[in-house]
């Protein structure tokens, strides 16, 4: 059975919100582009650099660097010993730029006065052409560059802000280990013995997803051979009995910067992503980009998948060899059912694997800058859900730890029983004017939060937008988020305390 051909039988039972099927998304289409990232081979070919400047000699450095066969015209023998000591292939000519100079060059750059001639000059000649500063005059530009050759990186802004692309690449190097070079290189020497091989396109591409989650493990040491044989002969092995594997991975609250390394990595390498209704479109869209997408969202009280078909999805997609990412908002283990498909893929003999997430409750924290303990007023955290089957309150709160005064207490999914939940919270012991906020998308940008009194809270819920999950934080350490003048506009709104 294709794994998402509909199924017999009743879709759900009587009473209970109307279920729909796994269904297969199709990724974004690529956004405008402003410029064309591309790299150019160089090495051995001519490349012609007019100017004197600062910016010239780093031009006639990186083309130098990249193996260029480099004509300077500085047109200033004062500046010519500083191109002479650049390493490389650069030959110093110490007069002004001629149009005769660019017939036959691979690639002209110039910071000189008259850029406009020279770009016209470049293009007479059938050579792409950068100007220093100016991008109106250029064919292609610099952007800031991350060098791990032969792993490069280049950042671009397309002219407009060269100083963020250059934080871009500060943040970039903080994250690529120096040591992907060797394996970057290893890469290169190994393709020949892999294309001896003929091996099928799902399986080469399986080698260098392995290959890359090994190289980032590993970065501290070098790459043998050994390495590579490793890897071919899991995959050999593998190929007598052809079975994918499934990782449940945690998306977070919703801000993509709040993901793991390891949560993009398996994103990257997945071949088919299943994601609920919670995970942002800014998360799925660092998914590869031929990898499958298939929604398998659950909403309250309204159609949502139900969790048998999302178990068959995952054990008939990992049997037919697919790299499956379960991708769910928050911390899979926090509220996510991932104890149900665990035991569907064990029992099934599918290799799983668990990538944590950030949960709710410390992205919203986070968020709003209060800490969720403190060492005078919350010595002990406690996550509970605000519903149950059917989406009725659970019947087995403990209320009375829901009570304590030094608990900070975070309820996920409580939109539907916030009322009832608060109105038993209070007769059961909680303080009514217990400090507590409801927070809806967390980390987002359309992030939205009311804070006041426990028992004037569920009015305030009521005022955030209600297709967006929703989050309860209750106890001392909300209290910075009520200001004087929330806590003066709460005095109008209606309360759940009991009428006397």
């Amino acid at each position: 059975m294709n794994a998402l051909t509909p199924r017999g039988g009743p879709a759900f039972a009587p009473g209970t919100p109307a279920a729909r099927l796994p269904s297969e998304t199709a990724p974004p289409r690529i956004a405008p582009l402003a410029v064309l990232p591309l790299f150019h081979r160089l090495a051995g070919r001519r490349a012609v650099v007019a100017g004197s400047t600062d910016g010239a000699l780093w031009k006639a450095e990186l083309l130098a660097a990249a193996g260029a066969d480099v004509a300077v015209f500085v047109g200033d023998a004062g500046r010519a010993p500083a191109f002479r000591g650049l390493a490389g292939n650069v030959t110093v000519h110490e007069r002004r730029w001629k149009p005769a100079d660019l017939a036959g060059a691979a690639f002209a750059v110039a910071d000189v006065a008259d850029g406009d001639a020279f770009a016209a000059a470049a293009r007479a000649a059938g050579t792409p052409v950068s100007i220093v500063d100016r991008p109106e005059l250029s064919d292609v530009q610099f952007g800031a560059i991350v060098n791990r050759s032969p792993l490069v990186v280049a950042i671009s802004t397309d002219g407009a802000a060269p100083t963020l692309a250059q934080a871009v690449r500060t943040r970039i190097e903080a994250i690529l280990p120096a040591g992907l070079a060797a394996w970057a290189a290893a890469a290169r020497a190994w393709r020949p013995a892999l294309r001896a091989r003929a091996l099928p396109a799902g399986t080469r591409r399986r080698f260098w997803q392995r290959f890359a989650d090994l190289a980032w493990h590993e970065a501290g040491r070098s790459p043998a051979d050994d390495d590579r044989d490793r890897l071919l002969a899991g995959l050999e092995a593998e190929a007598k009995r052809p079975v994918g594997r499934v990782l449940l991975v945690g998306a977070g609250p919703g801000d993509p910067e709040l993901l793991t390394l390891k949560a993009v990595r398996a994103l990257q390498a997945a071949t088919v992503v299943l994601y609920d209704d919670l995970v942002s479109p800014a998360v799925l869209e660092l998914a590869r980009r031929e990898a499958r997408r298939i929604a398998v969202g659950k909403e309250g009280h309204g159609p949502s998948c139900r969790q048998d078909d999302i178990n068959r999805e995952l054990v008939t997609l990992a049997r037919a060899g697919e790299t499956v990412v379960r991708l769910k908002g928050g911390d899979p283990l926090v509220f996510g059912r991932a104890a149900e498909e665990l035991d569907a893929c064990r029992d099934a003999g599918i290799p799983v694997e668990i990538v944590p997430g950030i949960t709710a409750a410390q992205g919203a924290a986070a968020a709003l800058g209060f800490p969720l303990t403190e060492r005078s007023h919350a010595r002990r955290l406690q996550l509970i859900t605000g519903h149950a089957r059917g989406g009725v309150l659970p019947e087995d709160i403990d209320w009375s730890a829901l009570a304590d005064r030094s608990t900070t207490t975070a309820v996920y999914m409580p939109r539907a029983t916030v009322d009832l939940l608060v109105r038993r919270a209070i007769a059961e012991g909680l303080d009514p004017d217990t400090p507590a906020l409801a927070i809806a998308a967390a980390t987002c940008p359309d992030q939205q939060s009311v804070s006041g009194p426990i028992h004037r809270l569920p009015a305030l819920v009521r005022t955030l937008p209600k297709k967006r999950p929703l989050l309860l934080l209750i106890g001392a350490v909300t209290a910075p988020t009520f200001s004087p003048a929330a806590a003066e506009a709460c005095q109008d709104l209606p309360s759940l305390l009991p009428v006397p």
